[in-house]
C-alpha cells in the first residue's frame, strides 16, 4: 500500500503534466532565504491549524512551498463566529498584500472567494473542497467518498462486535460524501455489519469541526452500543473520536492526515487503526508551485484514487495484523480505479 508522502510525490507530479499578513484572525509569516517576494497565502477553516488534519494538511503544503522556493508566506487563522464578509476581508488584504495563490481552506471559503476574485486578476486563488467559478480560480476538490469506502472495507474486516460508527462533523453534502462511501465499503464487504452514523451540527458554526467535546460523546454513544471500529471525518472534534475510541480500546479511523503520524495524537496512535488520506498539501503545493512556474492552475483539479490523490494509510503495524484487510483493500482499490466499483457519493 502506499503512503502518505507517495500521495504528495504523484500529486504534485500530477499537477506539473497538466501544466505541460495583516487581515481578521490571527496570522503567521515565514521569510525565506531569498527576498521580500510574496507567495502562497493560506486562510484557515474552522478549527485552525493543530487540528490534526484537514488545516494541518494545508499548512505541511505552506512549508513546503516556503522551503523549495523561499519566499514569504502567510497563513491566518479562522474567528469565532466570522461572517462571510470578514472572509472577504482576509481574502482581499492577502490579495492587497502582493501574496499569490491565496487558497481558502475549505467550503466556507466559496462565497467570499466568488466575491473578490475578479477584483485581482493578477492573483490566482485556490479554495479546497468546493468549486468557485473564475478565470483565476483553482478549485481543489477529492474524491473523499473513495478513500472512505477503503476506510469501510478495513472496518468490515476488522469488527468482532459487527457494529461500526462513523462520526461526521457537520450534516452537508461533503460529510455526507464520506459517510456514503464508508457505509458502502463496509457493506460490500460484509453485509452483516451494522453502521451507527451522527453528525455533531447541522452547521459549522455550531462547532461541529472545531469541538472535541462533540466527538467525544458522539464516539462514546456509539461505542456503548457494540461499535468497535468508529471512522470520524470531524476535523478538531475528531480528536474527541480518537481519545473516546483509545480510553475503550476499540479502534479509530482517522481521516485527511495520517493521525496515526500526528505528534498531538501520540498517545492515542495505538488505537488509529488506519487513515482515510486526503492529499490537500500535494494540492496546494502543487498550486503554489504552478504559479512559480508562471503557468497557474485553474479550473476544477480532482484529486482522486486514480490518481493517488485520496487514499489509505498503513503506517499501524496493527493494520497488517487484521485478517484479510490487506487484501481485501487492494481489491477494492482495483476495483475503484478500474471502474467495477462505483463509490456513491450520497
Amino acid at each position: 500500500m502506499r503512503r502518505t508522502s507517495r500521495l504528495a510525490r504523484v500529486a504534485v507530479g500530477a499537477a506539473s503534466l497538466a501544466l505541460a499578513a495583516t487581515a481578521c484572525g490571527g496570522t503567521s509569516g515565514e521569510s525565506g532565504d531569498g527576498d521580500d517576494t510574496k507567495g502562497l497565502a493560506i486562510a484557515y477553516d474552522v478549527g485552525g491549524k493543530g487540528d490534526q488534519s484537514f488545516n494541518d494538511a494545508a499548512y505541511t503544503g505552506l512549508q513546503r512551498a516556503q522551503k523549495e522556493f523561499g519566499y514569504k508566506t502567510a497563513d491566518i487563522e479562522p474567528t469565532d463566529g466570522e461572517t462571510d464578509a470578514d472572509k472577504e476581508q482576509r481574502l482581499t488584504s492577502l490579495a492587497k498584500q502582493g501574496y499569490d495563490p491565496v487558497i481558502g481552506v475549505g467550503f466556507a471559503y466559496a462565497p467570499a472567494m466568488q466575491a473578490v476574485v475578479a477584483e485581482f486578476p493578477d492573483t490566482t486563488f485556490g479554495i479546497v473542497d468546493s468549486v468557485v467559478e473564475g478565470d483565476n480560480v483553482a478549485s481543489l476538490v477529492f474524491a473523499e467518498n473513495e478513500a472512505s469506502y477503503l476506510a469501510g472495507v478495513t472496518a468490515a474486516k476488522a469488527t468482532k462486535t459487527k457494529t461500526v460508527g462513523f462520526v461526521g462533523g457537520v450534516d452537508n453534502p461533503l460529510i455526507h460524501k464520506f459517510e456514503a462511501g464508508y457505509t458502502q465499503g463496509v457493506k460490500d464487504t460484509d453485509p452483516k455489519v451494522k453502521v451507527l452514523s451522527q453528525y455533531l451540527t447541522q452547521t459549522a458554526e455550531e462547532g461541529g469541526f472545531s469541538s472535541p467535546d462533540k466527538g467525544r460523546a458522539a464516539a462514546e454513544g456509539q461505542i456503548e452500543k457494540k461499535a468497535d471500529v468508529v471512522y470520524q471525518a470531524a476535523g478538531l472534534s475528531g480528536q474527541g473520536v480518537i481519545e473516546a475510541a483509545a480510553k475503550a480500546k476499540v479502534w479509530a479511523i482517522g481521516v485527511d492526515s495520517d493521525q496515526y503520524k500526528q505528534e498531538a495524537l501520540a498517545a492515542y496512535k495505538d488505537s488509529i487503526l488506519t487513515s482515510a488520506l486526503k492529499d490537500i498539501d500535494g494540492a496546494v503545493f502543487a498550486l503554489a508551485q504552478s504559479v512559480e512556474d508562471g503557468k497557474p492552475l485553474t479550473g476544477t483539479k480532482t484529486f482522486d484514487l486514480k490518481s493517488d490523490g485520496v487514499g489509505l494509510s498503513d503506517s499501524n503495524p496493527k493494520f497488517a495484523e487484521v485478517p484479510g484487510a490487506e487484501d481485501a483493500v487492494e481489491k477494492a482499490k482495483t476495483g475503484i480505479v478500474d471502474g467495477s466499483i462505483k463509490v456513491k457519493t450520497e
